[in-house]
């Protein structure tokens, strides 16, 4: 696949609850998206940048997603649903899916930022139709077969002091 070079474009799609659960799980902090969208892009030319995130109607959010806002992510909120026997449930994998191959004519590269496995296979599709694909998620918690089918993986465990806060 081709190396990374400026004239490249880049979209960027993070699996925000993905990261946020294992970031406070692992760390018990929160995530850098600035230093993330920074690395992520790397002097590149950036298309697109999403935030997929879950609205679960705590006080702090709205202000989170305008910080997202204010980084460079164009947020995509999906509100939670509660079932009748009191589960919830909320993700982003159709969303994510839908919008990477949409973009795929469109950009060079997908930084995909997740360690879901379900992405896999989006990721293997993606390389068959010429679009390199960077994986960045916490390695410790990023499924093998995820990293397997990425051309490139950033473990942001690995430099926690610049991806967390």
């Amino acid at each position: 696949m081709t190396e990374i070079h400026p004239g490249q474009r880049v979209a960027v799609l993070v699996d925000a609850q993905n990261l946020y659960h294992t970031a406070q799980s692992l760390h018990s902090r929160n995530i850098d998206y600035s230093a993330l969208l920074e690395k992520a892009v790397q002097d590149r030319q950036l298309t697109r940048a999403i935030a997929y995130v879950i609205r679960a109607d705590s006080p702090e959010e709205e202000s989170f997603f305008e910080a997202l806002i204010d980084i460079g992510f164009e947020p995509k909120i999906k509100d939670i649903k509660t079932f009748s026997d009191g589960t919830k449930k909320a993700d982003w994998d159709v969303g994510m899916s839908l919008d990477a191959v949409t973009l795929a004519n469109h950009i060079d590269t997908l930084v995909l930022c997740t360690g879901d496995g379900d992405f896999s296979r989006l990721c293997s599709h993606l390389r068959h139709e010429g679009v390199r694909v960077e994986v960045m998620a916490f390695e410790s918690s990023t499924a093998e077969e995820l990293i397997a089918a990425a051309d490139s993986f950033v473990d942001l465990g690995e430099r926690h002091e610049t991806f967390l806060l």
